[in-house]
């Protein structure tokens, strides 16, 4: 009895030590601690969100600004748990979907039911307020939680005041329903570089755990493309926040405790200058005759975006709010242009003969000619086992280098790219990534695509690509219909820009820049400077070091009279374009270009290209335009050139016109 007794006091006092050194820790150790939580615990922090800054041409025309509005946000922590884990479910099937290849995806995954009557009847009051239908708030909810499931689901934005005031005077009708006024952000001139600008959006899960949102709250607005996210750090701000007292019942009781006011974001200012940007604009959408199509205009010296736009484009305001994903699928569909994608910097193109001045460079570099080497030009040569042809068929007659870009001599770069092929070092890829082709420039837009250029390393990497993967897609191409060598066919394509090369007008804009400049590649830059409220400048951009490339002065020299030829006198390719431009006073150095691009196996479509530079003291330009689908490089693309210089230059709108007794050129 004694040792039973002895035992159970034991037990008794080791749990009484227990308890005792656990009520220690909470009381002393973690006293503190658990204070502070018990007094956040009566609070609670309401964001306010800060304004962004807006984003200002080179001359302070404002491109986005802020406007306030109302908003009605559901919190998730009044909705069903059944809910919650609906719309987990639906997101993971949404997820599983997209992930398969185009063509397999199968239907679309349909939204849960809603999770009981009562909610049913909580939408439906709610709706007849916002003028909303039930299944239209349940989608935008399901949706959000999918992206953001702890963060307030914004159901309708642009609210007006009396629907607000009618929401708050009957709470006890619509719990967990929140209106709050919240600024958006406004885009005056609307679709004007709008890829360029960018869009903004409510963080989501992921962007959370980015290194660059440090510090970034759920529920935050960010930016998500284009400027809005590159410059994101100085444009967002800092939140404020209104911090209430909560009494035992969860309600809020009358009057903040404190206030943290919000830091408005800084001002961006841009080299763009708007009334180039939107003389770009118009003028591809009017001459390009509604087709897709882009263009870049830049100081070479420099490397200053004076304009840069991408068409089709879209009104951006529309990611300001809610969006649905019909309206998502419509900005992305390629049945509608893919509105979205900026061509300026992402699209992936045959330049077609506006390429030549590389190829140019690579003869000369490696001693293959010298500027008066002439080659016979019969309009058709034999490359192998193939024919191929100027446009046309036209014979060129004796052409030397000068003479060859002046009528763009195809059958003159043909040669080159049999003679550059084979060669240690593939001079001719080597000379396009040192213009820039096939890498980023590192211009300060997101979406910047290296493109490609083709050659025998390239190929031999596509090759081992697809070996691996085409087991794996049941023997069905990846990357290549067929697996082979690159080949003296391959380089003569390249010569002429042909091929599978891909390259950006922004790239083709870079190499005209390299060679006007003499060899300095310029860095491409559009953000300047960022200004606080007070107009006083915190940081000035800057766009890093230009590389350089060493041109021999005669190799250039030669290229530079041919663009000049090409563009001023007759039969230059361009010359009827600029009929009548004041070129003693600003000379025009331009080179047409017509890719044929495949839209079928057997069907070729004419892509319109345009690249020139004008040499001034003060206001030197490089501008390249494209226009898909838009025929030959003079019948589109040449005559939008030629009205953006005319603006730039401030010549009046019928310097820009090209004249009516000016003939259409076939010689590209």
């Amino acid at each position: 009895m004694a040792l039973r007794v002895a035992v159970l006091g034991g037990i008794a006092l080791t749990l009484f030590g227990i308890v005792f050194f656990r009520l220690w820790f909470l009381q002393v150790l973690s006293g503190d601690q658990y204070v502070v939580q018990a007094r956040e615990n009566r609070t609670r922090e309401v964001r306010i969100q800060a304004p962004r800054g807006e984003i200002v041409d080179r001359n302070g025309a404002v491109l986005v600004d802020n406007r306030a509005a109302n908003v009605v946000k559901i919190s998730p922590t009044s909705l069903p748990e059944q809910t919650i884990e609906d719309a987990a479910a639906w997101g993971q099937a949404m997820g599983r979907r997209e992930r398969r290849p185009e063509g397999k995806k199968g239907p679309v995954v349909a939204l849960p039911p809603i999770a009981g009557a009562e909610l049913e009847a909580r939408y439906k009051r709610l709706g007849r307020v916002l003028g909303m239908r039930p299944t239209t708030i349940h989608r935008r909810v399901i949706e959000s939680l999918t992206q953001l499931p702890y963060s307030a689901i914004t159901v309708r934005s642009d609210v007006p005041s009396a629907v607000i005031n009618f929401i708050s005077e009957r709470k006890e009708n619509f719990p967990g329903v929140d209106p709050a006024q919240v600024f958006l952000r406004e885009y005056p001139h609307r679709k004007l570089a709008a890829q360029l600008l960018g869009t903004v959006g409510e963080i989501n899960e992921d962007e959370l755990d980015k290194r660059r949102n440090r510090g970034v709250k759920q529920g935050a607005i960010i930016g998500k493309a284009g400027l809005e996210y590159t410059y994101d750090r100085y444009l967002r701000g800092r939140d404020g926040a209104t911090i209430l007292r909560v009494n035992a019942n969860g309600r809020f009781e009358p009057g903040p405790l404190r206030q943290r006011d919000p830091v408005p974001g800084r001002q961006l200012r841009l080299s763009l200058d708007l009334g180039l940007q939107r003389t770009g604009q118009e003028a591809t959408a009017s001459i390009g005759g509604g087709l897709p199509g882009a263009f870049v205009a830049m100081n070479p010296r420099n490397g200053q975006v004076y304009a840069m736009g991408s068409l089709p484009s879209f009104d951006p305001s529309v990611f300001a709010k809610p969006i649905s994903q019909a309206k998502l699928e419509q900005l992305t569909s390629d049945e509608n242009g893919a509105p979205l994608v900026n061509r300026a910097v992402a699209g992936r193109y045959s330049t077609g003969s506006t390429f030549k001045p590389v190829t140019a460079l690579a003869s000369l570099d490696k001693g293959l000619i010298t500027p008066d080497t002439v080659i016979q030009d019969n309009g058709c040569t034999k490359i192998g086992t193939r024919e191929a042809c100027n446009a046309g068929k036209v014979p060129n007659g004796p052409v030397a280098l000068r003479r060859a870009m002046q009528v763009s001599s195809d059958i003159y770069f043909y040669r080159q790219g049999v003679n550059l092929f084979g060669i240690d070092g593939e001079p001719l890829q080597a000379w396009s990534s040192k213009l820039g082709f096939g890498r980023r420039s590192g211009l300060d837009l997101p979406d910047e695509q290296k493109g490609q250029i083709p050659g025998e390393k390239w190929r031999q990497q596509l090759n081992e690509m697809e070996r691996k993967c085409r087991p794996g897609n049941k023997g069905i191409p990846c990357y290549t219909e067929e697996l082979r060598a690159y080949n003296v066919g391959d380089n003569v394509n390249l010569a002429i820009g042909q091929g599978e090369i891909a390259a950006s007008p922004l790239q083709v804009a870079i190499s005209y820049a390299t060679i006007a400049n003499g060899g300095k590649v310029p860095r491409p830059h559009i953000g300047l400077e960022v200004r606080d409220r007070s107009g006083r400048v915190v940081q000035e951009i800057d766009p890093g070091t230009a590389r350089k490339v060493k041109i021999d002065p005669a190799h250039r020299q030669a290229i530079m009279d041919g663009l000049a030829m090409a563009a001023q006198t007759s039969p230059g390719t361009s010359a009827h374009v600029f009929q009548g431009w004041p070129h003693a006073r600003l000379p025009v150095f331009g080179k047409t270009g017509t890719a044929q691009v495949p839209i079928s196996a057997t069907v070729l479509v004419d892509q319109s290209w345009y690249a020139a530079y004008v040499p001034h003291e003060s206001k030197p330009i490089v501008i390249a335009a494209t226009v898909e689908r838009g025929g030959f490089g003079a019948d589109r693309a040449a005559p939008i050139v030629r009205r953006m210089l005319a603006k730039h230059f401030d010549l009046g709108e019928k310097a820009g016109r090209v004249p009516a007794s000016a003939q259409a050129a076939r010689a590209d």
